[in-house]
């Protein structure tokens, strides 16, 4: 089974996809949604891809080499906001593979990134992370988003050892960067070590993003990363780190896939995406809801974390998530 790949290069989950797709027997060929991760680039793209349209074409040139060159069984496009290609070139890839089932899956909101909703129809099956996409537009399927086999080992090790109370790794999205920035301030009296990696693709994008939003504009240069933390660092930081903060992008109902890692690593989560308590995972001795203060006498913080079932846990497996989309 061939299956051609496009997504974002977003931290290391395009190898950790790839491995999983080959563990299910595919073979597989990666590209990236965007021409480069150079800084210009992925500014540009965030703010008007209109202006690298001829270095877009270009790339995606040399994408269609290989596509041409091969029959795929299956076209899988995990869409984010950095997707570059235009309508007509997803067209022009679906003609090209007449014969292969076409699969879209969404994982940040259409609320964020309207342009997705002109692609869907090229494919044959459509998921969004965010429940509201499916309200929006219901020949969309629901399916939240994973925890990959790293976390699962963290979650069967259950270190005791907390180098850090808490941990948050993150693109640093304006409502985001607010919230964290809050619950940092808040438990410090009970969480003093705190671990965070705000992220930002480009320092381009923190400045344009300093200007445009209230939210940032006291924020300084030296309280962001531009390179993403990943492999062996972002495992330590998990392994050693007693609770996970989680903050939802303005406009974004889903999950975001830290809520999912907390759940594969056995972690306790703070969260201010109140749309977890539907979820078949929630239990209140695991999850905080944040809403603007933190209450030391909740169950969250008096009681030790408590197992969700085998069932529900396998459940938001990458495997299982793969299997969903890809078998169905």
């Amino acid at each position: 089974m061939k299956l051609l790949l496009i997504m974002p290069k977003f931290f290391d989950y395009p190898e950790i996809i790839v491995n999983e797709l080959n563990e299910m027997g595919y073979e597989v060929d990666f590209f990236d949604d965007r021409p480069s991760t150079n800084a210009w680039i992925k500014a540009a793209i965030r703010i008007n891809k209109n202006l690298i349209g001829t270095y877009i074409k270009k790339y995606f040139e040399s994408v269609m080499k290989t596509v041409r060159n091969k029959k795929y069984d299956v076209v899988f496009l995990i869409s984010g906001q950095s997707l570059s290609f235009s309508e007509s070139m997803i067209n022009e890839i679906k003609l090209c593979q007449k014969d292969a089932k076409f699969v879209l899956y969404q994982w940040d909101s259409q609320t964020n990134f309207p342009y997705i909703k002109q692609v869907q129809k090229y494919f044959d099956k459509c998921y969004s992370f965010d429940r509201r996409d499916i309200e929006e537009t219901p020949s969309l399927k629901f399916l939240p988003l994973f925890y990959s086999r790293k976390y699962e080992e963290i979650g069967k090790r259950n270190n005791k050892n907390f180098k850090y109370d808490f941990c948050f790794v993150g693109t640093a999205h304006p409502k985001k960067y607010k919230f964290i920035k809050m619950m940092s301030e808040q438990l410090k009296s009970v969480y003093p070590n705190q671990f965070i990696y705000f992220f930002f693709p480009s320092p381009i994008v923190y400045f344009y993003r300093k200007i445009m939003n209230n939210e940032l504009r006291k924020a300084k240069y030296n309280e962001f990363h531009y390179v993403p933390l990943k492999g062996k660092d972002m495992n330590d930081v998990y392994e050693t780190s007693r609770c996970v903060l989680d903050s939802a992008q303005d406009g974004q109902l889903g999950l975001t896939i830290r809520v999912l890692e907390a759940l594969g690593a056995k972690k306790k989560l703070i969260t201010t995406n109140e749309d977890v308590i539907n979820y078949d995972f929630y239990k209140p001795e695991n999850i905080y809801v944040y809403e603007g203060k933190i209450d030391l006498e909740n169950v969250f913080f008096t009681h030790e974390y408590k197992e969700v079932s085998k069932e529900v846990y396998e459940k938001y497996s990458l495997r299982s998530w793969l299997k969903e989309i890809l078998e169905d």
